[in-house]
C-alpha cells in the first residue's frame, strides 16, 4: 500500500481558496457591498455632482472682480497658497540662518560681544492664519466651557437657581457676535494694557467674542442633561447618603454626558461661525482677516483665494465636529445615545 503525500502549500491554497468561494456565496459580501457603496461611493457621486454644477455655474457668473472662478482655478490658487507658505518658512530659515553666521563671526571677533537673535517679522501665511485661527477659536471654547459645564450642572440640580438665571440666558442667547464685538472691544482695550503684552488685543477681542457666543448652548444643553436624570438613581443616592461632590462626580456627570456633549457640538460649531466675523472687524490675522484682506484686494485671484478659505473654513469644522463626536464616544457609557 502505497503511502499518500499530501504537498502542504497546495492544502493551504485549497483551504484559501474554498474561504474565497464560502465567502463570495454569503450575504456579507453583499452586506460590505451595500455598506461601500452608501458610505463611500454615494458621498463621492454627491462631491463629483457638485462640482460639476460648480463648474458650469461659474462660467456664466461675472463680478466686478472677473469671472467666478471654478473648481479648477481655485485648485490651483490653493497650491499657490501652500508654495507660498513654503517660500516664507524658507525666508525665515535663511533669515536665521544669516542672524547665526554674522553672530558666530562677532564672537569670533570679541568673545565677550554682546549678540541676540531678532524675531522674524514676515507676513503671516494662509497655513499660519489657518492655525492662528484653530488657536482662537479652541481658546474661546475652553473658556465657555469651564464657565458654562458647572453653571449648567448647578442649575439642573437646583430648579430655584435655573429659574433666576433662565432669564438671563434667554436674554443674551440670541445677541449676534457683531454685537459683543464693540463691547469687547472697548473693554479689552480698557483693562488689556501693558508695555509688553503676552496676547495681542485682537486675539483676546476674537476669543472673548466667541466664549461669549459658545457658552449658551453648553450652559443650556448641560441643564437639561442634568434635570433629566433618572429619579431613581437620585433616590439612590439619598439611600447611600452621597455627599454633593460624590453624587455630581458619580451620579450627575456620567448621566448627563450626552447631552452635555451635544452643547458642546453646537457650541463649538457656533463659534466657528463666530470667529471668521469676529476676526475680519478685530483683524486678528486668521482666517477671517485672511478673507477681508482678499475681498479689499481686489485682484483677479482674489475670488479663487476667497473660495480656497471658504472650503478650509468648511472642512476644518467638519473635522472639529468629527473630532468632537469621537471625544463624545469616548467619554460617554451609552454608545446608543450618540448622534450621528
Amino acid at each position: 500500500m502505497r503511502a499518500t503525500i499530501i504537498d502542504p502549500q497546495k492544502s493551504f491554497r485549497l483551504a484559501w481558496l474554498q474561504s474565497l468561494l464560502a465567502y463570495l456565496e454569503s450575504d456579507r459580501l453583499v452586506q460590505r457591498t451595500l455598506l461601500l457603496i452608501r458610505q463611500l461611493l454615494i458621498p463621492l457621486a454627491a462631491i463629483g455632482l457638485f462640482l460639476i454644477l460648480w463648474s458650469a455655474g461659474a462660467a456664466s457668473v461675472t463680478t466686478s472682480l472677473g469671472q467666478l472662478p471654478g473648481p479648477a482655478q481655485v485648485w490651483d490658487q490653493g497650491v499657490q497658497l501652500y508654495q507660498e507658505h513654503r517660500a516664507s518658512r524658507e525666508r525665515e530659515v535663511a533669515f536665521y540662518q544669516r542672524q547665526e553666521q554674522r553672530n558666530a563671526a562677532r564672537l569670533a571677533r570679541d568673545p565677550n560681544a554682546e549678540v541676540k537673535i531678532r524675531p522674524y517679522t514676515g507676513s503671516p501665511t494662509f497655513v499660519d492664519q489657518i492655525g492662528t485661527s484653530l488657536v482662537t477659536v479652541a481658546t474661546g471654547f475652553l473658556i465657555a466651557s469651564l464657565i458654562a459645564i458647572p453653571i449648567g450642572i448647578v442649575c439642573g440640580m437646583s430648579a430655584t437657581l435655573y429659574r433666576s438665571i433662565n432669564p438671563i440666558i434667554q436674554l443674551f442667547k440670541p445677541v449676534s457676535p457683531l454685537a459683543w464685538l464693540p463691547i469687547v472691544t472697548m473693554v479689552v482695550s480698557a483693562v488689556y494694557v501693558s508695555e509688553d503684552p503676552l496676547f495681542q488685543k485682537s486675539f483676546i477681542t476674537s476669543a472673548i467674542t466667541v466664549t461669549l457666543c459658545c457658552i449658551w448652548p453648553t450652559i443650556i444643553n448641560t441643564t437639561v442633561g442634568v434635570s433629566s436624570i433618572d429619579r431613581d438613581l437620585i433616590n439612590v443616592s439619598r439611600v447611600l447618603r452621597l455627599g454633593w461632590l460624590t453624587k455630581t462626580l458619580k451620579i450627575v456627570i456620567p448621566s448627563s454626558v450626552p447631552m452635555m456633549f451635544a452643547g458642546l457640538r453646537l457650541s463649538l460649531g457656533i463659534g466657528w461661525m463666530v470667529l471668521i466675523a469676529a476676526e475680519m472687524l478685530a483683524q486678528n490675522p486668521g482666517l477671517g482677516k485672511f478673507v477681508w484682506d482678499e475681498f479689499q484686494n481686489g485682484s483677479s485671484d482674489s475670488l479663487a483665494r476667497i473660495m480656497v478659505a471658504v472650503l478650509v473654513i468648511g472642512a476644518l469644522g467638519f473635522i472639529l465636529d468629527r473630532a468632537m463626536l469621537m471625544l463624545q464616544r469616548w467619554a460617554t457609557w451609552d454608545r446608543n445615545a450618540v448622534l450621528r
